[in-house]
């Protein structure tokens, strides 16, 4: 959930997580989600956010770490004779 107010008009908006919420003045602030979209981002001010969802990955520390031993690998090169 985040809470974001419009410069112009001062209009506080708590976003949802489905539902388009906008200001409706000359700058048409829209809030959905954790998206949000102005014509001029700079008279958006973000009053409160909550980022605290963290990612969870699938995959355990060994998996993680053996594909990217695996991402660094390089190719070997065969040069073969032509006759």
């Amino acid at each position: 959930m985040i809470i974001v107010r419009c410069k112009d008009c001062n209009k506080e908006i708590i976003s949802h997580p489905s539902k388009t919420q906008c200001c409706g003045c000359s700058n048409m602030m829209t809030v959905k989600g954790d998206s949000v979209s102005a014509l001029d981002l700079s008279r958006v001010v973000m009053v409160e956010s909550s980022s605290s969802e963290e990612k969870k990955s699938v995959f355990s520390a060994q998996d993680i770490a053996w594909q990217e031993a695996r991402r660094q690998r390089k190719v070997k090169r065969l040069d073969f004779e032509v006759r």
